[in-house]
């Protein structure tokens, strides 16, 4: 696929005491393949390095904002307005792309007219892809990937609005809930051997609770009006599954079982993706 378009991305990082990874973001961005770009780092009041190590890489693409925000998705918010982009992207100060992601996402725009993506990210050893947004309506975890992943014309935003910031965690969730339900907008996924980015683990959403994570999606289907009943069933099958696998994870029968069934998977996308 060779790009004609030049669109412009506008790649935001919102930080707050990130001195431990910020430089392998920043230095990721600055050395994609696509070079038409511009990089917003929304800083919330760091206490440590961060801001030296910013000021010391600074490059002409690269704008810092330091803004006492209420929370991530307010300092998101804060760049999505102050964006000149016409595509915005997601980068976490612990998460970085690959050379040529910009490149991969600026591609499927121009091909497929999309006015989001979400693209494949390494997290850890696996490689996460699968966008299924036609079961918005019964699951949950639908997508790869928040940062290093999701890309949305701006545009969008102005249709469907900005991050919610009155909730604590999972905006993003609330956001995507809301993109999956537009049935004007136009969306999709990279293929698994097209890696943009790299996912670290130990972020925001992994550090809270698997019942509370649940009870935040569930309030979230439930502010966005879907049916009360089938919240309800979503909420209990994630739960009732979470209990035997840890119930049963160490058995061997089972064990082989969830060998078996990812067997399976794998070659269901081969077929998927051939």
């Amino acid at each position: 696929m060779k790009s004609k378009k030049k669109n412009l991305f506008t790649i935001l990082t919102p930080v707050l005491n990130g001195e431990k990874f910020i430089t392998k973001t920043i230095e990721s961005i600055k050395n994609q393949s696509y070079k038409n770009f511009e990089h917003i780092i929304i800083d919330g009041g760091s206490k440590d390095n961060t801001l030296k190590i910013i000021k010391n890489l600074k490059h002409k693409r690269l704008r810092l904002i330091i803004l006492e925000n209420k929370n991530m998705w307010d300092a998101l918010n804060k760049g999505i307005n102050e964006s000149k982009g016409n595509i915005i992207g997601i980068l976490n100060s612990d998460d970085y792309y690959y050379k040529n992601g910009i490149e991969i996402i600026n591609d499927y725009f121009i091909k497929y007219n999309f006015d989001y993506i979400f693209g494949a990210v390494r997290k850890n050893k696996r490689i996460l892809y699968r966008l299924e947004k036609d079961k918005v309506k019964n699951k949950f975890n639908i997508y790869p990937s928040h940062s290093a992943s999701f890309f949305t014309q701006k545009k969008v935003h102005k249709k469907i609005g900005l991050y919610n910031s009155n909730l604590k965690f999972c905006s993003d969730y609330d956001l995507f809930y809301k993109i999956f339900n537009n049935q004007s907008l136009k969306g999709g996924n990279t293929k698994k051997n097209q890696v943009v980015g790299f996912f670290r683990s130990g972020g925001m959403s992994e550090k809270i609770n698997f019942l509370i994570k649940l009870l935040i999606e569930a309030k979230i289907r439930f502010i966005n009006k879907q049916n009360f009943i089938s919240v309800l069933i979503i909420f209990f099958k994630d739960l009732i599954s979470n209990i035997i696998h840890k119930v049963f994870k160490n058995n061997i029968f089972f064990i082989k079982f969830k060998k078996m069934k990812l067997k399976n998977k794998i070659l269901l996308n081969k077929k998927l993706n051939t």
